[in-house]
This record gives structure tokens, C-alpha cells and sequence, in this order.
């Protein structure tokens, strides 16, 4: 069964629970409502404020279940959206939440994954350590005047000293500051192909293979 078929299912079967709940709900208050009708004491008979106030009650519990179930038709029709949005990401490179790059040499020369970086609100300034996997700075970049939003960073896969570094994983470690040299909110991007998608209790998953998983919600740029 394919993602977007399980939200939709998962969603009807939501529904129609809850649509028995409330008809269960319904014939058990109508039962005790008639026996007791039919067993009070002639000599003190229920009066009619206290029947009103029973069916008053009924009405406020039904409409709380309609208004649940109204909640739940939306979650279901917007767990299939994101579902159908999720497949139509297969095969393609995304930039998520992340520190980690790889550098590797092909046929084409020096090969790095995309990463970058996002910025909450406008900076000055912005520094770009790059370390290896012993933590090692390998390289810093340096960029001015920056608007808040998501921004890929390009990087020759050379150290401070112009030479090209060797094939592996490296670190990325991303600060900003405004014009007053105050620090501004950011965070690193890494990047990860999308290999398949799966629902699960907290949202969709994108598989993004060596890179791992992450939520749908976490996708800040589509390649």
C-alpha cells in the first residue's frame, strides 16, 4: 500500500469510528433516559427542566463529536496532501536541518554535497567553518549583507591554504552577526537525495539513504 493510500485509510477509519462512538453514545442516553421515564416515582415525577437539561446535555456531547469529527476529516485530507506532496520529492536533492558534508573525487574532479544555511533574520556577516572529521578548521569562508531566508553555500573543497582537501566527511559550523556585531540566529543546512517516503505517528518521512531520515516539515530547499 503506497503512503498515500495508508493516510487515506488511516483517516476513514478515524471517521468511522467516531461515527460509531457518537451512535453509541446516542442509544445508550436514549436507554437510560426511557427507564427512567419509566421507573420514577409517580409521587415526584422527573419535571421538565430536568429532562431539558438531559437532552441539553446530549445535544452539547454530539456536537463535540461532530466537531471532532469535522477535525478529523481536515488531519486526513491534509496528511494526503503532505503525502502527495512527499512523493513527488523522490529523486530529488533536498537541504535540511545538518552539519555534515562529504568530499569525494570522480571522473569529474572534486565532488562535495550541497549544503547551506538559514537565517532567521537579516546579518551582517556570515562565517563558514568547515572542520574535518577530527575537528580540525580546514577552511572558514567569510559573506556580507545577508537577508533572512535559505541560502546554499558554494565551496571549491579547498583549505585556507589553497590546497584541495582529501576525500571524507567534514563538519559545517555557520555564524552570523548584524552591524552592531551582535549574533544573529542561524542554522546549517546539509543535503540528502530522497529515496522513498513513509508515514509515520509524528508526520511523513522522507529516506534519504546514508543521510538518514527526517520529516517532511524539515525540508527548508528543493534542489
Amino acid at each position: 500500500m503506497t503512503t498515500v493510500q495508508s493516510a487515506t485509510a488511516a483517516a476513514a477509519n478515524n471517521i468511522a469510528a467516531n461515527q460509531n462512538l457518537l451512535a453509541d453514545t446516542q442509544d445508550r442516553f436514549l436507554t437510560l433516559l426511557v427507564t427512567q421515564l419509566q421507573n420514577q416515582d409517580p409521587l415526584n415525577p422527573m419535571d421538565n427542566d430536568q429532562i431539558t437539561s438531559q437532552v441539553a446535555q446530549l445535544s452539547t456531547v454530539t456536537g463535540i463529536n461532530q466537531l471532532n469529527q469535522t477535525l478529523l476529516a481536515l488531519s486526513g485530507q491534509l496528511d494526503v496532501s503532505q503525502s502527495m506532496q512527499a512523493a513527488n520529492l523522490i529523486g530529488k536533492e533536498i537541504l535540511v536541518p545538518g552539519s555534515d558534508i562529504r568530499v569525494g573525487t570522480g571522473e569529474a574532479g572534486t565532488q562535495i554535497t550541497p549544503f547551506g544555511m538559514e537565517l532567521l533574520s537579516g546579518a551582517a556577516g556570515v562565517k563558514v567553518n568547515i572542520m574535518d572529521a577530527s575537528g580540525k578548521l580546514v577552511r572558514t569562508l567569510e559573506f556580507e549583507d545577508y537577508a533572512a531566508g535559505v541560502y546554499s553555500i558554494d565551496w571549491d573543497g579547498t583549505d585556507n591554504t589553497g590546497v584541495t582537501v582529501p576525500d571524507g566527511r567534514y563538519n559545517v559550523q555557520v555564524t552570523a552577526y548584524d552591524a552592531f556585531e551582535a549574533p544573529v540566529s542561524v542554522g546549517s543546512l546539509t543535503s540528502g537525495k530522497v529515496t522513498s517516503v513513509a508515514s509515520s505517528t509524528s508526520g511523513v518521512k522522507l529516506d534519504l539513504g546514508l543521510a538518514g531520515s527526517v520529516l517532511l516539515a524539515d525540508v527548508r530547499k528543493i534542489m
